[in-house]
């Protein structure tokens, strides 16, 4: 049992994402892939002489990375400031210390994929550039032995929350900010990007062996699962940190951890309440409201950076296109500013209702009567001439998406699954 002198502040609590602010503009990247058969694409377990984890334990020891562990088990690999982890499914996630440029992050990628992709091959298993199993659903995939997943799978509900879960494999980009007014000027024009750019990079229309006449399922998974946790954080209003927290303080507890006991909540409290009165003996600290902040899965997320999660994982060169083309928005004032004006009229009742749409028709979906697929077009040229006028060599990463968007079709139209 645990006490803390004194209750927890909103102060204290608004104060973790005041310390992001930051000068730097970096660009973090998760990047989330699937482990298949190279033969048949059907999903690869943990488990087993063949499973994931004998994959990792081979490739730590060739290139000297350290295991991470939960009760003895590997659940991932860490070198440095890079990691790679295991996503509940067993989704092989490489996480890259943030880079100023694109080409920074491809030039570890590169080297990392180097031997990592020649340890999967040997174990006749790839590493698949989707946002979906394709061949295998979460029923034939089991969760990898991490706690955490455990109490998240018995907990999250929606009627596409095991797929989610089990199933899906997403691209997440993390953007920093100077300052408050900077953070929320960035996060809520991230909201009202985030269907656009869903549409743009849908990249996961088969699923079970079939076509399944969405061209992002994973996108209807999301919108499927546990929505006191998912989909947006904020109304898209002018909000603050101290918002932003107050949201937090609604949602209901999964967990908390002491030492290595996890105490299982179940959404009987929500954070606000666990301040207030505890729980079965146990204080809320810090550390508890970190936890419970990282458990909170809205498409756009503020840490002590910007977390833009609404992506499908497609191939590395439209990976580096969707870092390219964030960069150039949002790190130019005046890129942000004409940005926020084309998208200004749509309010978050357009946003809500269209990005319903966005799974099944992707850049076909119309939002107030105008076809999203002429505004992609105009978000990736703010982009382009925002990397122009920096004379940025990161603009030649652009160019694979502008061609793609220009003939209506997203990485999933081309995909060979």
């Amino acid at each position: 049992m645990t006490h803390c002198k004194e209750r927890l502040s909103l102060s204290d609590l608004t104060q973790i994402f005041y310390k992001g602010c930051k000068t730097e503009k970096l660009l973090g990247l998760e990047y989330e892939r699937l482990p298949v058969n190279k033969y048949t694409n059907t999903a690869v377990s943990y488990y087993g002489e063949s499973g994931v984890c004998q994959i990792l334990k081979e490739y730590a020891k060739l290139d000297n990375w350290d295991y991470i562990l939960d009760d003895n088990e590997i659940i991932g690999l860490k070198k440095l400031h890079d990691t790679i982890t295991l996503e509940p499914g067993s989704q092989v996630e490489l996480s890259i210390e943030p880079s100023a440029s694109v080409s920074g992050l491809k030039t570890k990628i590169d080297k990392i994929n180097l031997t990592l992709n020649d340890v999967f091959d040997k174990f006749d298993t790839k590493l698949l550039n989707y946002g979906i199993y394709p061949n295998t659903t979460y029923k034939n995939i089991k969760l990898i032995p991490k706690k955490r997943y455990k109490y998240m799978a018995n907990y999250l509900w929606g009627i596409l929350s095991d797929v989610m879960m089990r199933e899906t494999a997403g691209i997440q980009v993390g953007i920093d900010f100077k300052s408050e007014e900077d953070a929320i000027r960035k996060f809520n024009l991230a909201n009202k990007l985030s269907p656009f750019v869903t549409a743009m990079y849908a990249n996961s229309n088969i699923r079970g062996g079939v076509d399944t006449g969405y061209k992002s399922f994973r996108a209807l998974a999301w919108l499927n699962t546990d929505n006191e946790r998912c989909g947006f954080a904020t109304k898209l209003k002018d909000m603050s940190f101290e918002d932003y927290v107050k949201t937090l303080l609604e949602v209901p507890m999964i967990f908390i951890v002491r030492g290595d006991k996890y105490i299982y909540i179940d959404g009987k409290i929500n954070f606000k309440q666990f301040i207030q009165n505890g729980y079965e003996g146990f204080d809320a600290e810090i550390d508890d409201f970190k936890l419970h902040a990282n458990l909170f899965f809205p498409e756009i997320r503020l840490r002590n950076f910007i977390e833009i999660r609404n992506h499908d994982c497609v191939n590395e060169e439209y990976m580096y296109s969707l870092l390219a083309m964030y960069k150039g928005i949002f790190y130019n004032d005046d890129a942000l500013k004409e940005t926020a004006e084309l998208l200004g009229k749509l309010s978050y009742n357009d946003i809500s209702e269209f990005r319903y749409n966005v799974p099944r028709f992707a850049l076909d979906t119309k939002v107030k009567g105008t076809s999203i697929k002429d505004i992609t077009k105009e978000i990736l040229k703010i982009s382009e001439n925002s990397l122009k006028s920096a004379n940025d060599n990161d603009l030649e990463y652009l160019s694979k998406i502008i061609e793609l968007n220009s003939q209506n079709l997203t990485p999933g139209d081309i995909s060979e699954i």
